[in-house]
């Protein structure tokens, strides 16, 4: 029996009818490079023989009563494989449409809690014979660096690899009993105990971050985007639980040469890139606005070498600054952006989310979402943030899946109320992979906005040469 961390438990507690808090990921591979048919059965032969290296997958939620405290992980007694593994396939033609299609109605619907907390479907049926993967994988078991961890275990090197590892051998595992709510509420005691003395400690270092935070802003001048000064937007409103998904993807050559000629970093270059794929689209729907965007950007605060499961993230937040109409402008407007957002990062600590998380019970991060959603903040005065944009830097060497090399991955995160937006990039290989989900309703053109993103690095790479 494992306590889940207080971040962990606030992604289940933020979850509502329609903000879903699961990521997923879209996974293609190339079934031509393995050295055996890859079908339903081998996918299971190898999810079977290494579910240990990812021992959250046996995994269920036990919940407190009431909500008094964070859930539990146990071992789950009925752990049954095949119900967290399906099949589908395709309609003909099997394209980029028609996956992301299947994809959105996946994303459209909440994981059963009472099991564990993922579901992976192979699907077929895809053009060039590909197979794509596609996962689902609540937010209180993974953030963008785990879900490159739960990778490593399920893909290998070499396309002729066993499907058993021989350098880690499963143990024996053992299911434990489901506590019941008594036990749970016993277990509860020693919390409240802490509650206060965790309280003060996260105010403390709270109040002391954010009065560093102000006086470096001043003392260097910094940039920096602040929350409730985001633009109105047609996305900014109230979610429904339906999805719109695109993919693009562009070449990381592209992206690394303009990196270097600017002297920038790939991430300012993943952001006005973003900033110019979102200015083309707001044009058309006649809806630019004269000030930059407020987006949020999910931070890893593990330390360098510093693995396992679970969230370990902050977030900053930068300017994208689609009123730009020059492409240079938008990427060092960006870079001062990221500047400001992480030298006030530095100063409030990356773990402060961790501590205001672990104070409060998930009761209280259930009924504040939901009364948010309710007063309809956004629409009535400002959007927190306009968009959410993730840059998880992905492998720079190939892999695959029971003999299959991967040949995209397009990483998929949630959406809240008031921003009906997410943009999460992974770089693989030799390129970029750009995901995009939406609420169907708020953003049903997402395909437009997909499309302009090669188009915006064109543009700074032409502008860039110049």
């Amino acid at each position: 029996m494992q306590r889940l961390s207080g971040l962990d438990a606030a992604f289940l507690a933020l979850e509502t009818p329609s903000a879903h808090m699961h990521v997923l990921g879209v996974i293609v591979v190339d079934p031509a490079t393995a050295p055996a048919r890859l079908d339903y059965d081998r996918v299971r032969e190898l999810f079977e023989a290494r579910i240990h290296l990812v021992p959250p997958f046996r995994r269920r939620l036990v919940e407190v009563p009431l909500g008094l405290h964070a859930p539990v992980w146990i071992e789950d007694p009925d752990f049954d494989l095949d119900f967290h593994l399906r099949r589908a396939a395709l309609p003909s033609p099997g394209g980029s449409d028609e996956l992301a299609a299947f994809v959105a109605d996946v994303a459209s619907r909440p994981i059963d809690r009472a099991r564990p907390l993922w579901q992976i479907w192979m699907v077929e049926g895809l053009e060039n014979g590909y197979v794509a993967l596609v996962s689902k994988i609540h937010h209180a078991l993974i953030d963008g660096a785990a879900g490159v961890e739960i990778l490593s275990s399920l893909f290998d090197l070499t396309p002729d690899a066993p499907i058993e590892p021989l350098d880690s051998p499963a143990p024996e595992w053992q299911p434990e009993r489901v506590p019941g709510e008594l036990e749970m509420l016993a277990r509860t005691g020693l919390s409240f105990v802490q509650r206060p003395v965790q309280f003060v400690k996260a105010a403390n270092n709270l109040t002391r971050g954010l009065a560093r935070a102000v006086q470096r802003t001043r003392d260097e001048s910094l940039d920096v985007a602040l929350p409730l000064t985001a633009p109105r937007l047609s996305m900014n409103r109230t979610i429904t639980p339906h999805r719109k998904v695109a993919f693009s993807s562009v070449p990381l050559a592209d992206v690394k040469a303009v990196k270097n000629a600017l002297g920038v970093t790939v991430n300012d270059v993943v952001l006005a890139v973003t900033a110019g794929a979102l200015r083309s689209y707001l044009m058309h729907r006649d809806e630019l606005p004269d000030k930059s965007l407020v987006a949020a950007i999910p931070t890893n605060t593990r330390s360098v070498g510093e693995g396992g499961m679970g969230n370990r993230v902050s977030a900053m937040f930068a300017g994208l600054p689609v009123e730009l109409s020059d492409p240079l402008e938008r990427v060092q407007a960006v870079r001062r952006s990221t500047v400001g957002a992480k030298g006030v990062a530095q100063e409030v600590g990356g773990t402060t989310l961790e501590e205001w998380a672990s104070v409060a019970a998930p009761v209280l991060f259930s009924r504040a979402m939901r009364a948010y959603g309710r007063m309809r903040i956004g629409e009535r005065l400002r959007p927190i943030i306009n968009v959410i944009v993730s840059n998880v830097p992905g492998p720079p060497f190939p892999l695959y899946f029971a003999g299959a090399q991967l040949v995209a991955l397009h990483p998929l995160g949630p959406i809240f109320d008031d921003c009906g937006l997410n943009v999460t990039v992974l770089s693989y290989l030799d390129h970029v992979d750009f995901g995009f989900i939406a609420c169907r309703e708020l953003v049903g053109d997402l395909d437009a906005l997909a499309a302009a993103v090669p188009d915006a690095l064109a543009e700074l790479t032409k502008a860039t040469s110049t």
